[in-house]
């Protein structure tokens, strides 16, 4: 179905495959488990897991065009995702 040349991509792609899974299988749980209580606790877990695989899939990115890009340039692709994490943390 599709033809997948750079590993990289394709390893991006399954860890956001597995991701979505889990996701899918946490909403399910919430229907299974019909309580707010263990609702909660499973969106606890999903918070942990969220953010580990979008920083895993990031690493992933950054070193797949780490050779291809002028080093100004990765800089700043570096820097967005530094202040994508710094604007998470901060809060308000």
């Amino acid at each position: 179905m599709f033809l997948v040349n750079d590993k990289t991509v394709f390893l991006m792609a399954t860890l956001r495959f597995i991701s979505c899974v889990i996701e899918f299988t946490a909403a399910m749980l919430f229907l299974k488990f019909d309580s707010i209580e263990k609702a909660l606790k499973i969106n606890a877990v999903l918070a942990l897991i969220g953010p580990t695989i979008m920083t895993i899939v990031m690493i992933l990115g950054l070193a797949g065009i780490s050779g291809r890009v002028p080093t100004s340039k990765f800089i700043i692709i570096l820097s967005g995702v530094l202040l994508i994490f710094w604007g998470v943390s901060k809060g308000r």
